[in-house]
């Protein structure tokens, strides 16, 4: 099992590890690690690994057996040995794009309260499909609700509720086609604002900033029909 440095503190930059194992396909699996694997529609951090030995460039992480997470690296690895320590460092302005993304697309699915049956997460850009059967009537409306929410500087936290209290709350899962992991006990809620005024709360496995101020303002890109009810909203980062 590796510890997830990145559930703890998506801020955190830099880490040691040590490395545990190398798997048959090349992957490192480290004790704990900071680097987010691929998952949720969120792409994997990218970074590099160093101690004074060698550098390496990771160029995609992964989810593996038994709650290990697997790095993947550009450089050949026959020289590493087991129990070496690597200094861990992000590849920040990849992750901190990912998490501004990420939780403006949390916000979408605010204004458009509607099914989600896919998305994407870029650090500059991503999208949602919705199931909408009608055309979207006012992008700039959608739009200037969604930066109004961004500008209220709401506060983004979690919290956690167990496998049958998700079952028993169905309408917490927005998302169609892909239902959240369970099977593990615990399944991490995203809420955005408070129990009090809450914006949206939602089952998410990925990396989120702390306020939505820190989004920045948005624009809405283009609106494609991917099917009979189906329509895909793309949404930009203005800075």
């Amino acid at each position: 099992m590796t510890k997830l440095l990145f559930r703890q503190d998506a801020y955190q930059e830099t880490a040691k590890g040590s490395l545990l194992e190398v798997n048959a396909e090349g992957g490192l699996i480290f004790d704990q690690t900071i680097f987010y694997p691929i998952g949720g529609g969120q792409p994997s951090d990218l970074g590099v690994l160093s101690n004074e030995a060698q550098t390496l460039k990771v160029r995609e992480v992964r989810k593996g057996t038994n709650d290990k997470v697997v790095v993947y690296v550009e450089e050949a690895i026959d020289k590493l040995k087991l129990g070496e320590t690597f200094e861990q460092k992000l590849d920040w302005p990849l992750r901190y794009g990912h998490m501004r993304v990420h939780t403006a697309l949390h916000l979408l699915s605010v204004v458009i309260p509607l099914g989600v049956t896919g998305g994407s997460i870029g650090s500059v850009k991503g999208r949602l499909d919705f199931e909408m059967p009608e055309p979207l009537e006012n992008k700039e409306l959608i739009e200037s609700q969604l930066n109004d929410l961004i500008m209220r500087d709401l506060k983004v936290t979690e919290s956690w509720i167990t496998d049958e209290e998700l079952e028993r709350n169905p309408s917490l899962v927005k998302t169609m086609r892909v239902k959240p992991p369970t099977g593990q006990g615990q399944v991490r809620l995203v809420r955005i604002g408070t129990e009090a005024e809450e914006i949206d709360l939602q089952p998410c496995g990925g990396t989120h900033v702390k306020s939505t101020i820190e989004i920045g303002r948005i624009r809405l890109g283009k609106v494609e029909n991917k099917g009979k009810s189906n329509r895909r909203i793309h949404l930009h980062l203005e800075n």
